[in-house]
């Protein structure tokens, strides 16, 4: 086995974009994976999480939403990059499904067999893309933002699971309802996993969790939401 990492730099609005994909060199085809990152961007700690994906026999693309050289190193700069990102959403749809094309383009990606996971907005770009029709097989969001754009949806084919901290003031319960509803009532097959103890980015493992548990790293909802994911993208893409 050779995990690899090779830049991959595509166009598009808003662009140029400075993605990362990372796969086995040595294996033939395989179900392809979306990566997007949390709302500072494409860094180290996404790059690794996709090769632990590609390890399991999966292409990843870690995808820059935000266009090159564009990053985020702290609250504030990936707050004002996010909110730009965000202010029209029908450009992130595009810009989404524009990443999705991307990476069934790439070699050794099964086209027939794509996913796509996401941490914080990374998890809302996970639902975002399926709500913009995204011929993803299954999607996994993680301690994500469940707003609905202010516009309908295409119909959502997608398998998604949702992986919440129900301490996590970002999505309170209302929110968390309000996915649950939507997605029911557009006939999607979603699970939704709270976990309790837990706070807005429990897979941060650089972030320590706070007194109130209400963000930052927590172990065991870590280490239970990966294998719940692994399990799914498994059954979804095998």
């Amino acid at each position: 086995m050779a995990i690899t990492r090779t830049v991959h730099i595509h166009d598009g609005p808003g662009g140029p974009f400075e993605s990362m994909f990372v796969g086995d060199s040595d294996a033939g085809m395989q179900p392809g994976v979306l990566l997007f990152p949390n709302f500072l961007g494409t860094k180290e700690w996404d790059f690794a999480k996709a090769e632990t994906l590609a390890a399991l026999g999966y292409k990843v693309l870690v995808v820059d939403f935000y266009g090159q050289g564009k990053r985020g190193t702290d609250m504030e700069s990936g707050g004002k990059l996010l909110h730009a990102f965000m202010a029209d959403r029908m450009v992130v749809r595009h810009r989404l499904l524009d990443a999705l094309a991307e990476l069934k383009a790439l070699p050794g990606v099964d086209t027939s067999n794509i996913g796509a996971i996401g941490f914080c907005a990374g998890g809302r770009c996970v639902l975002d893309l399926a709500r913009g029709g995204g011929d993803i097989k299954g999607g996994v969001s993680f301690h994500g933002v469940y707003d609905a754009p202010p516009f309908p949806n295409e119909p959502i084919t997608a398998k998604l699971l949702v992986c919440d901290g129900w301490n996590d003031q970002i999505c309170p319960p209302d929110a968390k309802v309000a996915l649950c509803k939507e997605l029911t009532e557009a006939g999607v097959d979603w699970q939704f996993i709270a976990y309790g103890n837990t706070g807005h980015a429990f897979t941060a493992d650089n972030v320590p969790a706070n007194a109130e548990m209400t963000f930052g790293y927590q172990a065991d909802t870590n280490r239970r939401s990966w294998k719940l994911t692994t399990d799914f993208l498994a059954e979804c893409l095998g």
